[in-house]
């Protein structure tokens, strides 16, 4: 149990669940209630697979500012223990998706999407392009539903998802930023500072709900 404890909380059990459930409010849309609980399934797959590689790479980091809520600082979990579930889990949540409701050309969205958000945690964490990788994952996950039934997704879908994942990224940013900063860690929130990330988070919040009311 002690294990399986750490696995949740190493997967960031709350943005994934949050996610699962836009993808299954989505599935129920396009498709019904069954789909739509496979489709959060896959999707919560593939949100696993970002959150535990993000949680292997920002190890030393973690041990660095004491973060003991993070599993492998507490040591619910060990590297070991964590990368042999992330071998198994790739190549499941890739294969998962294509082969589920989303089919062939919805699961690839969807797993561009996942690549981005690992290309983060590996680099763009450390760019100004930072927001970039969130644009396309938020864009890619309603996105990929809508492509799934053959149905080409609506400006409000793909731009309303990229702006509104801007904003969680700048938001996300905000209770770490000075440990980011003494870390070397300079996204785009990091080099603008606290200050400027709200405002820039408010004003993507703004415009995407506009969009969202068209």
């Amino acid at each position: 149990m002690t294990k399986l404890k750490g696995l949740r909380q190493a997967c960031h059990f709350g943005p994934t669940l949050i996610v699962s459930a836009i993808a299954y409010g989505f599935g129920s849309y396009y498709w019904w209630e069954g789909p739509a609980y496979v489709i959060a399934f896959t999707v919560a797959s593939g949100q696993i697979v970002v959150g535990w590689s993000n949680d292997l790479y920002d190890y030393k980091d973690d041990l660095a500012h004491n973060r003991t809520n993070k599993p492998l600082v507490s040591g619910l979990i060990t590297q070991q223990y964590l990368q042999k579930w992330l071998r198994f889990m790739v190549p499941f949540s890739f294969i998962a998706n294509l082969l589920g409701p989303l089919g062939f050309k919805g699961g690839l969205v969807y797993m561009l999407g996942i690549a981005c958000g690992v290309a983060y945690n590996f680099y763009f964490k450390f760019s100004a392009l930072s927001p970039l990788p969130y644009a396309i994952a938020f864009a890619a996950l309603p996105s990929s539903v809508a492509i799934s039934k053959d149905i080409a997704p609506p400006l409000w879908m793909w731009l309303g998802g990229a702006l509104l994942g801007m904003a969680a990224h700048f938001i996300n940013v905000i209770k770490d930023m000075e440990q980011d900063q003494k870390s070397g860690i300079q996204g785009l929130p990091q080099r603008l500072g606290t200050k400027y990330s709200i405002i820039t988070a408010v004003a993507l919040i703004v415009i995407a709900i506009l969009i969202l009311l068209k």
